[in-house]
């Protein structure tokens, strides 16, 4: 029987339970994943509090990002899936697909085949920041060359993200982090301007004001 992780009231990590449990066989648009590795997230934290924008119907299952091997499909899948390593996107409920587990059934809708040069714990980890920082950059903020973005937290992950994802739009970013403790690495990765907004207010405000 293989493990997986779920919880039964809400609260912390501390109400997360490694259970055995029978193994699913996947439905019609469905598969069934060999997990490999999970990525965690802010949603999984605000979901298991009770606080995220779905609510939990308990006992409940969790995860959103795993990386593994497809072992089966449901009817109406390709079955040339079969024995694929992908990833899933974002964007299902965790009340009926947790991937948090040995074993996990997902719609085939999302997955994701992930470069054979990522590790399964990096192809897991993958989807949520930079579909994040797409999505506000390219989707909604429709960012082209010239462009410049003040990005916030810009060492957090979708921070990270939004600083590639700038560049490759060939736009400049304004990475903003609290302290320079990390303005080298951030430059490193490809900032343009880094400001740390503990200690740069004036040199902040000449940067904009010379763009």
């Amino acid at each position: 029987m293989p493990k997986i992780v779920r919880f039964y009231e809400l609260g912390g990590p501390e109400k997360l339970k490694l259970e055995d449990a029978p193994t699913q066989e996947p439905k019609e648009g469905e598969v069934k994943l060999r997990v490999q590795a999970t990525g965690l997230n802010r949603a999984e934290l605000l979901y298991m509090a009770g606080r995220y924008f779905e609510q939990p119907k308990l006992p409940s299952r969790i995860g959103y990002e795993a990386a593994g091997v497809v072992e089966a499909v449901g009817a109406g899948v390709d079955k040339s899936l079969v024995g694929k390593k992908v990833a899933t996107v974002p964007g299902y409920s965790m009340n009926q697909f947790g991937v948090l587990g040995e074993e996990a059934v997902v719609p085939a809708t999302v997955l994701g085949e992930y470069p054979p040069s990522l590790s399964p714990a990096e192809g897991a980890a993958i989807w949520m920041q930079y579909l994040t920082a797409w999505g506000a950059l390219v989707h909604y903020g429709k960012v082209t060359a010239g462009d410049f973005a003040l990005l916030p937290a810009a060492s957090s992950s979708v921070g990270l993200a939004a600083i590639q994802i700038m560049k490759d739009a060939g736009g400049k970013s304004i990475a903003a982090t609290r302290t320079s403790k990390k303005k080298k690495e951030l430059l490193e990765l490809g900032a343009d301007y880094v400001i740390a907004t503990e200690e740069e207010n004036e040199r902040a405000i000449a940067i904009v004001e010379g763009l």
